[in-house]
């Protein structure tokens, strides 16, 4: 075993003498210092975030910090939905060479950024990707990433926080996005597991504008978002308000569509009269739409089988990183810890931390994609010799 990891999690306002106490037994821990470090942490230390980035390098031995604020952390088998503080995951990978490309909207502007990033960025097995949604256009980055890494799973997340007080930053820089990847001894195991399953059928787009679907196959879109709602139990039609939304099929080359095959997009409004639906996403025309529905229970029955689907390829992960929506926890599981505890039920105890995001990043069919009222995650997994 060439690599360490090891877990901490800090409750309260930014404290420096405490944050150093928290911090100085990584070395510790580790045995060595962290080559790569994770940090999600509340809006409110972004005001001593150079301050708070050096004591986390210094005082833990850290040699590249990368890290995002987040409306609330996990941190191993406890989430943590409010209140101010950070979780750190700290990794020692002697064998690994840690690959962080730094994101901006004027690389994804320019004619040669595929070129671009396929230099500076090596050949990883895999990425954690950290986005700033105000400062990057999430969509246009996804796109150019998967032509210049065909195959090679994300697992990430959009930074949240309070009133668009957001950042994603690398040691003390504030940057619009970024991707860590890792080469040789350690490979990232990347995933996503829907928080929606389908209702009604899948049908073809045969008109929209922009955002404006029309028409589902021969039918009007209201019509058919309708006829989904009534296809439903009326204990699920009585909770169905606020917890219905669109799915856009990420590929059409499927035998039989399940909920992971669907890029979740909030309804964003519908007329009768028209029978147009107005949606979160711009879908084309010959994409193949199904109206999706938010319960608890489809969430954990998907999140137990793609935990355990993701597990045939380890035994206990080396270290974790959860993603998971903002509009999870609790108060939509009616539980505490229930994405946290799953990874470690599932996969063992091990090192993990995690944040409650506004927007999820993960494979699906090959190609990485933004979702929505989703779980995100990567195992770290040390490659067999």
């Amino acid at each position: 075993m060439c690599c360490s990891a090891t877990s901490i999690d800090f409750t309260g306002p930014y404290d420096a003498a405490r944050v150093a106490e928290a911090v100085s037994g990584l070395q510790r821990s580790l045995n060595a210092s962290a080559d790569f470090a994770l940090v999600f942490l509340s809006s409110d230390y972004l005001l001593k975030l150079e301050e708070f980035t050096d004591i986390v390098r210094v005082d833990g031995h850290v040699v590249e910090l990368v890290g995002c604020t987040s409306l609330g952390r996990t941190f191993n088998g406890a989430e943590r939905e409010s209140g101010s503080g950070f979780s750190l995951l700290a990794v020692h990978a002697p064998e690994v060479r840690v690959v962080i490309t730094e994101l901006s909207q004027e690389k994804l502007e320019g004619t040669a950024v595929p070129g671009e990033l396929g230099h500076s960025a090596g050949n990883p097995n895999g990425w954690i990707g950290l986005l700033n949604p105000f400062g990057l256009s999430v969509e246009q980055f996804l796109g150019e990433w998967n032509t210049v890494f065909p195959k090679i799973p994300m697992a990430g997340a959009l930074a949240s926080g309070v009133d668009e007080n957001l950042a994603v930053f690398r040691n003390n820089a504030i940057v619009p996005g970024l991707a860590l990847g890792l080469e040789g001894a350690l490979s990232i195991v990347a995933g996503v597991s829907p928080g929606c399953r389908p209702i009604g059928e899948p049908l073809t787009v045969t008109r929209a504008d922009k955002n404006v679907v029309y028409s589902l196959g021969s039918r009007p879109a209201y019509e058919a978002l309708e006829s989904a709602f009534q296809s439903l139990s009326d204990l699920e039609k009585a909770g169905a308000q606020g917890n219905l939304f669109a799915g856009l099929a990420s590929s059409e080359y499927v035998d039989e569509f399940e909920a992971e095959h669907f890029l979740v997009r909030s309804i964003l409004g519908a007329d009768p009269t028209s029978g147009a639906v107005v949606i979160g996403g711009v879908p084309r025309v010959g994409q193949t739409l199904q109206y999706q529905i938010r319960d608890s229970a489809s969430a954990d029955t998907a999140m137990r089988a793609h935990l355990k689907q993701a597990a045939g390829m380890f035994q206990t992960p080396l270290a974790s990183i959860l993603f998971s929506c903002m509009e999870r926890g609790s108060k939509f599981f009616g539980m505490p810890d229930h994405d946290a505890g799953l990874l470690e039920t599932v996969w063992g105890k091990h090192p993990s931390i995690g944040f409650f995001c506004g927007g999820e990043i993960g494979p699906v069919a090959g190609k990485n994609c933004l979702h929505t009222h989703a779980a995100a995650f990567a195992a770290l997994v040390e490659t067999k010799k």
